[in-house]
């Protein structure tokens, strides 16, 4: 039976002094293939811990339906981490943050109406007691405690930031407690009075987390916890980008004096990220009071690339942990290959209205219902209804849409609609007498992550208003695009859709097919078109847009084989050329 705890403002491990140097790798962001790669270079930086959070949504996609394979395999994780020699720190907590879709937690707990999140509210709690019920004891032959590598576990993340119910963090603490979790119990929150008074938990050793100045952030949590470890549990030496950002970056020689500056103070890290990987498919989460949403890559700009390429982060920190620890010659796994595929051509096109049955579910509603309120968590939700006329040049209104609406009127491009953009906010429409078919295609951009508007539901949450008037008698579809099998194609390229006002008149899947003789890593260069989503393979790999800053999609070479690989594009508003070209290199801005 392992032990880790702490005596005074030191850590020890089965009795004897250890500095935690840790690095944060979330195994749902990587391709399982891909786990030993990652783990074995942060081992080689000279690391000891590798930390990852848990995503609820991931693992309890719908209410009472569990999955742990593929991606969701947090066990092998944990495992290979094991086998490479690395101690884990697990943070289980229901709200995760991470830039991930609604900080983690499922989308289906917005169905109700009423549910209160993060928080002493007892339905909130039985949904996470039925979560715990399944994921915590997975974790119990891996605790420390009987001889596995995890060594610590949060009980929530950055709570401070968010509310000050102690009833709710006792609440936490005594689940996990009661589920056989043994481990440290620790919990993480910024440098600042509020943020520490409300996020702290007696007998819970508090953590923080900063991306500089760590003297003032130390002195802070010493007038909270002053005799005990100290520990950056979130050293943000990088940043995530938002659509339509600038790409973020840091020197790394700011990083490494950062860091050492911690060292210098006898303080323990973790590195947020070491490896950032990917926003596969809808995961992105966004941020608020400005409606932000994340790009697809996680990249991060830190010590190892999106595709896991040592970066000069790397050498620079493990620079300054030589003058620490005694660290083995630097011995790294052979590098993954890039290969540059070349050009290929979209050959078959199929449109979204002519494949509404085959991709979707069909409500009759007086009213716009929400996503979740239909059961659905991500992807489209397409609302139809018919408007009598005539009637003259009249503002339509979606009140209020989350998060972006294109507006057809019989089936042609009328515009877009979009959350929080003051210049995309109405539009004009004219209604001839006969009357006229309204088609508002709804896309979630990814549920917010942090801060006070976490209750987002998705769709048109309020209705629909032409002038004064709402619009009631509606068909809505619900449009996950988690499968796309039951498609049907047909040769061409679909040019008839386009429309003169310089939309689509409908958004429109493409499929070309990718043809290789090895499998390598590669980035599918989305220039020259507009926005959608890209599946390789079937294999959701994420959105795109032209508002940047990345430029392309990064395809592990896990998902293609060799011979033909189905390269299948939802573009919602047109592209100038229907081709994609494979490189060998990202363009992330």
């Amino acid at each position: 039976m392992g032990t880790f705890n702490y005596q005074g403002e030191q850590f020890l491990l089965d009795g004897q002094p250890i500095r935690i140097i840790s690095g944060a790798i979330h195994y749902f962001r990587v391709v399982p293939e891909y786990w030993r790669d990652r783990l074995l270079k942060l081992k080689a930086c000279g690391f000891n811990t590798v930390e990852t959070y848990v995503a609820w949504n991931l693992h309890e996609p719908r209410e009472g339906e569990f999955r742990f394979d593929g991606l969701a395999d947090i066990e092998q994780f944990i495992q290979i981490a094991a086998d490479v020699g690395l101690l884990v720190i697990v943070r289980p907590s229901p709200y995760i943050c991470a830039e991930w879709e609604f900080g983690g937690m499922p989308a289906w707990l917005l169905a109700d109406s009423n549910m209160r999140l993060r928080c002493f509210h007892q339905p909130f709690l039985d949904k996470v007691d039925a979560y715990y019920d399944v994921l915590l004891p997975k974790f119990k032959p891996l605790l420390y405690t009987n001889g596995g590598p995890i060594i610590a576990m949060q009980i929530e993340n950055e709570y401070g930031s968010y509310g000050n119910d102690k009833k709710y963090l006792e609440y936490l603490k005594t689940s996990m407690q009661s589920r056989g979790i043994d481990v440290l119990l620790f919990t993480s929150d910024g440098p600042e009075d509020a943020m520490l008074q409300g996020g702290m938990v007696d007998g819970v050793l508090e953590t923080v987390n900063f991306g500089s100045r760590p003297a003032e952030a130390f002195a802070k949590l010493r007038e909270y916890q002053s005799d005990k470890p100290l520990m950056c549990m979130e050293f943000w030496n990088g940043w995530f980008d938002h659509w339509g950002e600038q790409h973020h970056t840091r020197d790394e020689a700011d990083v490494a004096k950062v860091f050492q500056e911690m060292l210098e103070a006898n303080a323990s890290v973790n590195f947020y990220m070491f490896h950032g990987g990917t926003n596969f498919g809808f995961y992105n989460g966004a941020n608020n009071p400005k409606y932000e949403p994340t790009i697809t890559s996680y990249d991060y700009d830190v010590l190892l690339s999106e595709s896991g390429d040592p970066t000069p982060k790397f050498y620079a920190v493990r620079s300054v942990i030589e003058q620490y620890e005694k660290l083995d010659p630097l011995v790294l796994p052979d590098p993954i290959k890039k290969q540059a595929y070349g050009t290929i051509q979209m050959t078959e096109w199929t449109g979204l209205f002519d494949q509404l049955d085959a991709l979707g579910t069909k409500t009759q509603s007086a009213y716009p219902e929400t996503m979740e309120k239909l059961g659905q968590d991500y992807g489209f939700i397409l609302y139809k209804t018919h408007v009598t006329g005539p009637r003259g040049k009249t503002n339509l209104t979606l009140q209020d849409v989350r998060d972006r609406a294109i507006v057809y009127l019989d089936n042609r491009y009328i515009g877009v609609i979009e959350r929080d953009r003051e210049e995309l906010q109405e539009l004009e429409l004219e209604i001839p007498a006969s009357g006229a078919q309204l088609s508002i295609l709804v896309e979630n951009l990814g549920r917010t992550n942090y801060g006070r508007f976490l209750k987002d539901c998705k769709g048109i949450t309020e209705g629909v208003r032409l002038g004064y008037q709402f619009l009631f008698d509606w068909e809505i579809y619900t449009l996950p695009l988690d499968n796309l099998h039951s498609l049907s194609f047909e040769p061409g390229n679909g040019q008839e859709t386009a429309s003169e006002e310089g939309g689509a008149a409908q958004p429109v899947f493409y499929k070309g097919i990718l043809t290789i003789d090895e499998t390598a890593d590669t980035f599918m260069n989305m220039s020259g078109w507009t926005k959608g989503v890209v599946y390789v393979n079937g294999f959701n790999l994420g959105r795109y847009w032209e508002r940047g800053p990345q430029q392309t999609l990064y395809i592990p070479a896990p998902l293609l084989k060799v011979g033909d690989n189905e390269i299948t594009i939802f573009e919602l508003h047109g592209a100038q050329q229907l081709s994609v070209e494979f490189e060998d290199t990202a363009r992330l801005g």
